[in-house]
């Protein structure tokens, strides 16, 4: 670029995709010195940091709508996106405007180069990671929901001093490469978020071995962990149209499907709970309304009625095993059609196996991403198994078959990636909206 010449939103996000996915050697030093030449915007900020293999992203959301709700402004830094990079680093529930992002990346950018330069290089997360930080500061916000990237020890985001609380979601394996072959071990790298005598809270149904080294964890940290137990919380309902539950005396309503939910919800309940004592206001009133508004984009979310459709990123075994126990739950007996697409580095023949006989009719697709496994690969993986599946050769033709095989009465289920989800969902948004005129309500 020529000086003078002002980046377009285009050649921000090639700036930040230009930093590798992975860096050399991990760990939160070279976050550290950057963030120091970037003066240090993390330290006056007041943090919720949320770990965790499943549940993560759900429980932030949780959080971040209810301290809305409360008064607080409260800045939100989650990863992956779906459609839009900006929705990594959301302040109140509004994106990061593309203009701030794209000025913070001018600001930051010849930084990173200097650093470079002496020999520090910082990944794309690291970088991300800086510009939440700095973006939350600059709009003084009183809460930031802080969703760790992968792991917990060696996160970008564990550069921050002891937050107000910890939060550890559900635990189980994924991204064995780098965190571990073991529930323990990644466990211990989830529970690297612990700081010194801070409050921990932590989803208390893990697999064998896991609480175990949260509490030795936190006995190491001087910290006071509050293991969580679902029933907390007692449902009342479960349906497409989300969860009801009550919490103490309080009637609450969750949007987000699925039982998994039920989990998150009792998490966040805790952390917010612990934010009570430490003397924050969160009436019970805006916690009704926070849960209430709480928006997720593709986790089992649902975008219309005529026909019923679900979109879902899960991509690991624990996710499919979830997808397919709300599809049992919320779906029984009707016929389903799946639009499906996954990355090869993921564990597919578990979520196949985990998915399997739920489908009447699949189409497969190959995600837009260089670990996309062929639509075709995927269609034979499914007719091994006995289900009708058929490759298709891009979204859209993908979209049209799997909508005309939907049966009345019938859903379509699109999964398999979080990548294939942020691709489809404004495909299927434009579509909905031609043929149906569609409801606000899924805008």
């Amino acid at each position: 670029q020529k000086a003078g010449d002002f980046m377009t939103y285009e050649q921000a996000l090639a700036a930040i995709h230009s930093f590798p996915r992975f860096g050399g050697s991990p760990g939160v030093e070279r976050v550290r010195t950057f963030l120091n030449d970037l003066g240090n915007p993390q330290e006056g900020l007041k943090y919720i940091h949320v770990a965790g293999t499943n549940g993560k992203g759900s429980t932030c959301a949780i959080l971040a709508s209810v301290l809305k709700q409360a008064g607080y402004r409260t800045g939100l830094f989650t990863s992956p996106f779906i459609s839009d990079f900006c929705e990594r680093i959301q302040v109140d529930a509004q994106l990061i405007p593309r203009e701030a992002l794209i000025s913070l990346v001018e600001e930051t950018l010849p930084v990173a180069h200097r650093l470079e330069e002496s020999g520090e290089a910082l990944t794309e997360f690291d970088f991300t990671t800086a510009l939440g930080f700095l973006w939350f500061a600059r709009q003084q916000c009183d809460f930031v929901v802080l969703e760790v990237g992968l792991g917990g020890r060696m996160d970008a985001t564990n550069v921050i001093g002891t937050p107000l609380v910890s939060v550890l979601t559900s635990i189980s394996l994924d991204h064995t490469r780098i965190l571990g072959n073991t529930v323990e071990q990644i466990a211990a790298e989830k529970a690297g978020i612990i700081k010194p005598y801070g409050v921990t809270v932590a989803y208390g149904d893990q697999m064998p071995g896991v609480l175990e080294v949260f509490r030795r964890t936190a006995a190491r940290q001087h910290n006071r962990l509050l293991e969580v137990s679902s029933s907390v919380v007692s449902v009342i309902s479960s349906n497409l149209q989300g969860t009801d539950f009550l919490y103490g005396g309080l009637a609450l309503h969750l949007p987000l499907l699925g039982e998994h939910q039920i989990k998150n919800a009792a998490t966040a309940l805790t952390a917010l709970s612990v934010l009570q004592e430490q003397g924050y206001s969160i009436s019970e009133q805006a916690i009704m309304e926070g849960f209430a508004f709480v928006r997720f984009p593709a986790r089992l979310e649902r975008l219309g009625d005529h026909p019923l459709v679900l979109l879902d990123g899960a991509h690991n075994p624990d996710g499919t095993r979830a997808l397919a126990k709300a599809l049992h739950l919320y779906l029984k007996g009707r016929p389903l059609v799946g639009l499906i697409g996954m990355l090869a580095d993921k564990d597919v023949p578990t979520a196949v196996q985990n998915l399997d006989g739920l489908f009447r009719q699949i189409v497969t697709i190959t995600p837009d991403n260089p670990r996309a496994m062929p639509a075709e690969e995927l269609a034979e993986i499914w007719r091994v198994r006995g289900t009708r599946a058929i490759p298709a050769k891009n979204r859209e033709e993908g979209l049209k078959r799997a909508f005309s095989f939907v049966q009345p009465g019938g859903a379509l289920v699109i999964c398999g990636s979080l990548f294939l989800a942020g691709e489809i969902r404004p495909l299927l948004l434009r579509h909905m909206r031609e043929k149906v005129g569609l409801s606000a309500e899924f805008e």
